[in-house]
């Protein structure tokens, strides 16, 4: 399975981080996401590992466990890791695959050369968090 480029875009503005992005950033994103074929039994992530990538799921499913207690299980238009796109800490839940998974996958250190030559997409994510933050916050 290959996944488009407007596929990618597709899948990307579903993502909270990106909702306030335009088409055309968007798109800048979905051009540094590299497609991945995951076997079952992968871990992504490990609960309290460092972590720097972010998967945005196309097929497939991965279990999502926090204490070692299952949380949920993502499925095609799911994503995991974010905050690594952001911030350098470590993972808040351990995620493995539980059937074979396509996927997009990002880096931080991608994701922050994107960054510095498209400063706007920084701003609407920064506008994204805060928007996310603000009902929560005092």
């Amino acid at each position: 399975m290959i996944v488009r480029r407007d596929e990618k875009v597709r899948l990307i503005s579903r993502i909270p981080l990106f909702e306030a992005c335009s088409q055309a950033e968007l798109a800048r994103i979905a051009s540094i996401a590299v497609q991945v074929e995951l076997p079952k039994g992968e871990i992504l992530f490990r609960e309290d590992e460092p972590g720097d990538d972010f998967y945005v799921f196309v097929r497939g499913a991965a279990d999502v466990r926090a204490k070692k207690r299952h949380v949920r299980t993502l499925h095609a238009g799911d994503f995991a890791g974010e905050i690594a796109l952001l911030l350098d800490a470590p993972r808040t839940a351990t995620v493995t695959t539980t059937s074979p998974v396509t996927a997009l996958h990002l880096t931080r250190k991608g994701f922050a050369e994107l960054r510095k030559t498209a400063p706007k997409i920084q701003e609407r994510i920064l506008l994204a968090l805060a928007q996310r933050v603000a009902p929560t916050a005092l």
